[in-house]
């Protein structure tokens, strides 16, 4: 929890310093929700046993803030929050099928560039911050550096409103052949991975001030 707060307030001040940059610029809230999917499996030893095994992310609903500003050109610069709470999964020999619960978080700096086409705004995004995963229990949270690309749509409904929609995939760098998820005694498993993959899609609408 620490360490999210420190990143929030890393990411607050960050947004702070660039809206005196764009002093003129519209600042915006939007909250929003949806579907988290395709979270790729990661191969995993049980320590203690020895045995061989998969580990994922169960598709889950999700939801969500961002906080930003409009540039001069016709796109904005954001702070993005997001949260998901599901279970974590084994497959291969590992047993049972369900691990434990956990709570995945998304805390990223990104820009947007737009392509107005009257009120229907399409757009692309890209972000780069950390992915915080808490598992249930005793064990420790982990935190690593990700990476966000996406792309949607804004529809205009007046000066302030506006309703979007958009899919962002997110790469989280988990670096090979590293003990994860550590009590004060032991680790559960070595994972053997570099990237955990993930998709999300996305609904919600954006204040204007």
């Amino acid at each position: 929890m620490k360490r999210t707060r420190l990143i929030l307030l890393t990411g607050l001040l960050a947004w702070m310093a660039a809206q005196s940059v764009w002093a003129e610029s519209d600042i915006f809230v939007a909250p929003f929700g949806g579907y988290s999917y395709g979270a790729s499996e990661l191969d995993a030893t049980d320590i203690d046993t020895n045995t061989q095994g998969n580990i994922s992310i169960k598709d889950s609903s999700h939801y969500g803030i961002i906080l930003g500003m409009k540039t001069r050109d016709p796109g904005d610069v954001y702070l993005l929050y997001s949260h998901q709470s599901t279970d974590m999964h084994a497959s291969g020999m590992f047993n049972p099928n369900r691990l434990a619960k956990i709570e995945l978080d998304y805390v990223h700096l990104g820009g947007s560039l737009y392509f107005p086409k009257g009120n229907l705004r399409p757009y692309v995004t890209v972000s780069v911050g950390m992915t915080q995963m808490r598992p249930s229990g005793d064990f420790s949270d982990e935190s690593r550096f990700s990476m966000g690309i996406g792309g949607g749509v804004e529809y205009l409904l007046g000066d302030n409103f506006s309703l979007f929609a958009d899919g962002r995939g997110y790469a989280t760098f988990i670096n090979s052949d590293n003990a994860l998820f550590c009590d004060a005694n032991r680790c559960i498993w070595n994972i053997r991975a570099d990237v955990m993959w993930q998709g999300q899609v996305n609904a919600g609408f954006k204040y204007t001030f």
